[in-house]
């Protein structure tokens, strides 16, 4: 597994800023955001590219969308302990998503293009921007020439990818897939865009506490940026080279809400459907889920929307299971946001602790589960739940359990 986020660039630095319940939401600092009506964000700071790639002037030629992606998949190409100059790599694929891509490279272009004029953008213009980019550059670091591709679908992006990913394992089309989602919006598109259709939090005085989901005073998401990425490897070939196995993925569902481009379908029917075709996908039932991860966007609808699906889904089991959101410390991450929510699964099936829902202070009727509030909680779980939600009423659910 790989991450870089705005609570770290390791998986250690991210797990114990989760578990310790930290944020790094703060005024945003890439460009002045005075004249917008959200002017905080979870941004990475400290972050270097060319390390990353084989040839340092790659770096300078990649979006920060890319650079994200390249050194996320690179990072969980060294945790997994695979030497891919010993692979078979055209049974090596990846899959790496982006729900908006090249967003700094579109701004800047766009510029050049209206002050100094087409002659003067950049050959890059169009590699630079482009959604699968980051999926086809990290092939191409990593000499990996199995499938690939990047599906797109706003904020259920990187679910997909990995749902996807587990599927062309299944299906015998490889040994190995990287898998994950990149971000990199916040820019004045980014935040002007979200803000203009009311989706982001305001609460600029106080920016830590912004991002509160199933809170009862939540006014909207922060946004985040980075990526996170994971190995996936069919089993028998992890277990002859002796790899250590965070957990298996062994559910899948995806549906449509068929309902609105921004808001989720009255009660979170099509959320709802997508869980229970997961669990199916799985063989589990609701009672055997330890812990959801769920979208949890701290937007009004969302969360009172996933709270009804998750309470028809599981019933009686609703009141008992774990749940967090985790993007109220990481902010929300985007196309980015179901895998690193996927990364957090897996490190609470390993540690067997709940990362908490920071910033829970004002209980909302509508919002009345068990959201591990303010602080991380001891418990072993042997299958997670992770929900991911998108613009466009693209909902993907992945489950996993712990490996015995």
């Amino acid at each position: 597994m790989g991450v870089v986020c705005s609570l770290g660039q390791t998986i250690d630095a991210f797990w114990r800023a989760l578990i310790a319940g930290e944020t790094k939401v703060d005024r945003i600092t890439a460009f002045d955001p005075t004249a917008f009506d959200c002017q905080i964000a979870a941004e990475v700071r400290d972050f270097n590219a060319a390390p990353f790639f084989n040839m340092p002037k790659d770096a300078r030629r990649s979006d920060r969308n890319i650079q994200f992606g390249v050194a996320g998949a690179k990072l969980a190409a060294q945790d997994s302990g695979l030497d891919f100059s010993k692979e078979d790599l055209d049974r090596a694929g990846c899959c790496i998503g982006s729900g908006v891509g090249g967003l700094s490279t579109f701004e800047q272009q766009h510029s050049i293009l209206l002050q100094k004029g087409p002659s003067r953008m950049s050959p890059f213009t169009i590699p630079m921007m482009i959604g699968n980019m980051a999926s086809g550059i990290v092939s191409m670091e990593l000499g990996l020439r199995g499938p690939n591709f990047a599906p797109v679908s706003a904020c259920a992006t990187s679910n997909h990818a990995i749902g996807e990913s587990a599927r062309n394992i299944r299906l015998g089309d490889a040994d190995i897939m990287v898998a994950g989602g990149t971000e990199a919006t916040i820019l004045p598109t980014g935040i002007g865009g979200f803000a203009a259709m009311k989706a982001m939090s305001t609460r600029n005085s106080d920016p830590r506490h912004a991002s509160r989901p199933f809170d009862k005073d939540r006014d909207g998401f922060v946004m985040g940026e980075g990526s996170a990425v994971v190995v996936l490897e069919e089993l028998e070939h992890a277990k002859k080279r002796g790899a250590r196995i965070y957990c298996e993925v062994v559910g899948y569902g995806q549906t449509a809400d068929a309902y609105h481009i921004t808001s989720p379908a009255p009660g979170g029917a099509g959320a709802a459907r997508c869980m229970n075709n997961a669990l199916n996908n799985a063989g589990l039932r609701p009672d055997q889920i330890s812990y959801i991860n769920a979208h949890g966007t701290s937007t009004e609808l969302n969360d009172k929307y996933e709270t009804a699906a998750i309470k028809t889904v599981f019933g009686e089991h609703a009141k008992k299971v774990a749940i967090s959101s985790t993007k109220s410390m990481t902010g929300h991450m985007l196309g980015a946001a179901g895998a690193i929510e996927m990364i957090a699964c897996a490190m609470a099936i390993t540690h067997g602790i709940i990362p908490p829902t920071i910033n829970y202070q004002t209980p909302d009727p509508e919002c009345d589960l068990n959201y591990t509030p303010n602080t991380a909680r001891e418990l072993k779980v042997d299958a997670i739940l992770n929900n991911a939600l998108g613009f466009g009423g693209h909902n993907c659910s992945l489950v996993a359990k712990r490996f015995v």
